[in-house]
């Protein structure tokens, strides 16, 4: 087929029509595949757009851009009750990208369904389950060994339901994203919390839990409450050290990690012209960590720029001419309006052990002089599905090339993750990876690794005070190497480079001088990179797998007796009764992510068994009663012991149970597995001062209860060895609230009020059990 470009051309020289009469005929007609791999699933501006006129019309009044993509994946735009942070909306994602960790569970629960085939375009990425030990190659080979069975039934699976499949190597679910499916006005939804990275080309692209994507592969849709709309105006342009990781470090120090809760973080501004399309995609990525629903940016010649390196130009294309779609209307309202101008703002650094404590790097070395944060820097390490892209790589090599021009290599171990094959692939042909292993560096495989706590670190002993510095989007206590003492700090690839080289958090590169081995002083200049490669992208090894036309032959075993998987057994289904008298399994003090509820690392080669994975269940969280982790008071032999244990001897002996959080609880991953856990061990109930939205969600959809007390104060009022009883279940209904009765160990009661954000079809999903088995419901 002629190129689209082309073809409007031909039609306007024939017909004697103005250009945009033509093109908007022409777009009616054209058939753009949504990806390379998929050519006969199509994007559907057209229905966008159609969809948008209808709420525009109901609404009057300008759209952000945020509503436009949101509300254009409507199930029924005329008639669906549209208010910001309110009502739930019922929407029709376009595809659904799961990463090997998450799919396992994703995809025993599309088993248990009984549906044969997915519904929308989905696939499966293998990036989670590759520790980091030697380097690239051996790790690969390692874990295609160890985890030869979770990948096998992945592989399987994917080809029994229909699901594209990323072998190990492949790269990180995000870039790999970025470079295949993402495009302007997606709606895309993720088995990951950093899904948020496909805003970078233009699309709302949100984080759930694997019930979530289980809805949207069998074809129901999917329930997400209004969004609210954060506003970030950016003016001026960046330059020097200053880099687009810098912007979200900033606003992650404006919003904290909540301030984004129930949101989609809209950027805008002439500013947004400076920033390149991976650029954005950092920035959208760590919107994860201010708890925002996802973020985006508007359609630009940036990303069109993108789309056409990464073999896409008919896309972009297409997106010029419905750009009036994917931009946000003139004179539209932001909840809440935040103003950057990036000609100002400074390279920062933030951290430690949460990633929204921002300091400017050429204060961090003070700080921590204050504090008692080490200075000295162990392991500086780049990468992720934050800041992989070739922009990023490129502009850390420039830093490492003035060191190696000068004799100095790096003072502190330094490791590099590639984003894809393909980044990979490019790099190494490019030379930026030999530079980066000249100056000290290794380069990993292209997976997740340390970032997510696949990292077999070997140079300090747990327990040891140190500091790291990371690339990566997310520095809870223990996250990257499972010792509480390691201080990680959040910065952007180049700064990660030039203070590895230095070895100390004292080092501002804009200002300080190092000394060379000639005995003479220089400063590093501020890093040029190219955004794109000159050359094509080298695409590297080829490591797709595409799900076969006829699968009625294909077998998708699962071993009974096997320690990774596990086939699913439905929850039972609510008795119709108050909850009475529920045991206090732990009371949490203070942050309580779901690293905390469902630890990583170690633990992710049990993501497809529930019962074995329900072993780590809260064991990071700090129990009140007596300030430890994994020590809680079993109240019947009144015995302190692990949470995992108390939990099942509690349900051995038919006691329902309840967790006492404190604000924001769940913050973190998208994980799946923190809301499957306390539902297979016997709870019944979680209930805090706030939730993190991801986690709020999955508790439901597993049939548990996440409530909020109406007074936070009321945290105050519960004791340990209290129990509680949850009144008006049998009148459970959207906005009313619950009531508790917190009965003391004296004989003396207190009531109070428990408010929650259910709907009447998550009260469904309650009633039923799960939301997997109120699906088996609707199907009889």
């Amino acid at each position: 087929m002629a190129p689209y470009s082309l073809l409007v051309s031909r039609l306007q020289k024939a017909l004697g029509v103005r250009q945009y009469h033509v093109a908007s005929v022409l777009c009616q007609r054209a058939k753009v595949a949504m990806s390379h791999f998929e050519p006969n699933e199509y994007i559907r501006y057209d229905l966008l757009e159609k969809n948008i006129n209808i709420v525009r019309k109901r609404l009057n009044r300008p759209l952000t851009l945020s509503e436009k993509i949101v509300y254009g994946h409507l199930d029924d735009p005329a008639n669906q009750e549209i208010e910001r942070g309110k009502t739930y909306l019922r929407l029709r994602p376009d595809r659904v990208a799961m990463q090997d960790a998450t799919a396992q569970m994703a995809m025993l629960q599309f088993i248990s369904s009984g549906l044969p085939k997915v519904a929308v375009p989905s696939t499966i990425h293998c990036d989670h389950l590759i520790e980091a030990q030697l380097g690239g190659e051996k790790d690969l080979r390692r874990a295609k060994d160890i985890n030869q069975e979770v990948y096998n039934f992945l592989a399987t699976a994917g080809a029994k339901y229909g699901v594209g499949f990323w072998r190990p190597g492949s790269g990180i679910i995000h870039q790999i994203i970025l470079e295949n499916y993402a495009y302007p006005g997606v709606l895309l939804i993720g088995t990951d919390s950093h899904t948020p990275n496909g805003g970078g080309l233009g699309g709302i692209c949100i984080g759930v839990g694997g019930a979530d994507a289980v809805d949207v592969m069998a074809g129901i849709p999917w329930e997400l409450k209004c969004p609210k709309v954060i506003g970030v105006k950016l003016t001026g342009s960046l330059s020097g050290w200053t880099s687009p990781k810098d912007v979200i470090l900033k606003v992650a120090g404006i919003l904290t990690v909540k301030g984004g809760t129930g949101a989609i973080v809209e950027y805008h501004g002439p500013g947004v012209d400076s920033i390149s399309c991976t650029g954005m995609a950092t920035i959208c990525n760590m919107g994860a960590e201010i708890g925002a629903t996802t973020s985006v940016f508007p359609y630009n010649h940036r990303m069109k720029k993108y789309l056409s390196k990464t073999g896409r130009a008919d896309i972009a294309n297409l997106a010029d001419e419905f750009k009036d779609h994917l931009v946000p209307d003139s004179g539209c309202h932001y909840d809440q309006l935040i103003e950057i101008n990036l000609s100002e703002l400074k390279p920062h650094i933030n951290g430690p052990f949460t990633p929204d404590l921002a300091h400017p790097v050429a204060e961090v070395g003070s700080v921590a002089e204050k504090e008692g944060w080490p200075l000295d820097i162990r392991v500086g390490l780049i990468g992720s599905c934050t800041n992989s892209s070739y922009e990023d790589m490129g502009r850390s090599a420039a830093v490492a090339k003035q060191a190696l021009a000068h004799g100095l290599k790096c003072k502190s171990q330094f490791t590099i993750t590639p984003g894809s094959e393909q980044i990979r692939a490019t790099i190494e042909r490019d030379g930026y990876a030999q530079i980066l292993r000249d100056v000290g560096g290794i380069v990993l495989a292209n997976a997740c690794g340390p970032c997510i706590g696949q990292w077999d670190r070997k140079d300090i002993k747990k327990g040891e005070k140190n500091t790291i510095v990371t690339s990566y989007n997310r520095n809870f206590t223990g996250r990257n190497d499972a010792n509480p003492e390691t201080h990680a700090f959040v910065t952007s690839p180049e700064i990660v480079t030039a203070l590895a080289i230095a070895g100390t958090l004292k080092f501002n590169p804009e200002t300080d001088f190092l000394t060379g081995k000639d005995g003479k002083k220089f400063k590093l200049e501020a890093p040029d990179a190219d955004e794109l490669p000159r050359a094509e992208f080298d695409p590297g090894q080829d490591t797709y797998q595409h799900p076969p036309k006829d699968s009625s032959g294909q077998q998708v075993d699962v071993s009974p007796t096997s320690q990774r998987l596990q086939l699913l057994e439905p929850f039972d289904k609510w008795d119709g009764r108050d909850l009475e008298d529920l045991q206090i399994l732990i009371k949490v003090k203070g942050k309580c992510t779901t690293d905390h509820i469902s630890a990583a690392g170690p633990w992710l080669k049990f993501r497809g068994h529930l019962d074995n994975i329900s072993n780590n269940l809260l064991i990071g969280a700090i129990n009140v009663e007596n300030g430890k982790a994994n020590s809680v008071r079993n109240a019947v032999t009144q015995e302190f012991g692990p949470v995992p244990d108390t939990a099942r001897y509690y349900k051995k002996h038919g006691i329902r149970w309840v967790v006492i959080g404190d604000e924001n609880y769940g913050e973190g991953s998208s994980r799946e597995h923190a809301a499957l856990e306390p539902r297979h061990l016997g709870g019944r109930a979680i209930i805090t001062k706030s939730f993190a939205r991801i986690h709020e969600t999955n508790l439901k959809k597993q049939g548990l209860l996440p409530l909020t007390f109406a007074d936070p104060a009321d945290y105050n009022k519960i004791h340990p060895v209290d129990k509680l009883t949850i009144q008006g279940l049998k009148d459970f209904a959207p906005g009313k609230p619950l009531t508790c009765i917190i009965k003391h160990p004296n004989g003396t009661q207190e009531t109070i009020l428990l408010n929650h954000t259910f709907n009447e079809t998550q009260i469904e999903w309650f009633r039923a059990g799960s939301a997997l088995n109120r699906m088996k419901e609707l199907q009889k």
